[in-house]
């Protein structure tokens, strides 16, 4: 296996996050129309339920591609990527989930947990460590 490193991990990031923040935008536009902007405008503690709303867009995207058999996000596809377990394998969604909750301890830290990538000899940031998870390149 050829462990990746920072930088085509770093390109796959500003991918998805150009996804997933077209997914906020169309989920924002879905939002506005008339009938479905008075049902929210309706609910107490608007701003919780959007943010919830945008939270769960964020971890389904990351934990379903990851698990799927494209083993990674559009980001990591297009950089051509994949997470795997220990042995290779595709991870399951409750392993992807927990790599998804890793990467908030790791931001959470003020981005510490992504520089561990230069100290391990696999290439793994803490929540890769977290999950049990390695990124390497796809075979041709």
């Amino acid at each position: 296996m050829t462990y990746v490193g920072p930088l085509k991990r770093f390109f796959a990031f500003v991918i998805d996050t150009c996804c997933i923040f077209f997914l906020y935008f169309l989920t924002g536009m879905a939002l506005a129309i008339e009938p479905l902007r008075r049902v929210l405008q309706s609910l107490p503690m608007v701003g919780f339920w959007w943010f919830g709303a945008l939270f769960l867009i964020a971890w389904l995207y990351n934990a379903l591609f990851e698990s799927s058999s494209l083993q990674g996000t559009i980001g990591k596809k297009i950089m051509q990527i994949k997470v795997v377990d220990q042995l290779g394998k595709k991870i399951s969604f409750l392993r992807a989930t927990s790599r998804f909750f890793g990467k908030i301890v790791s931001r959470i830290l003020f981005g510490v947990g992504f520089l561990l990538i230069f100290f391990t000899k696999k290439k793994q940031t803490l929540h890769d460590k977290i999950a049990s998870t390695y990124i390497i390149l796809k075979k041709e």
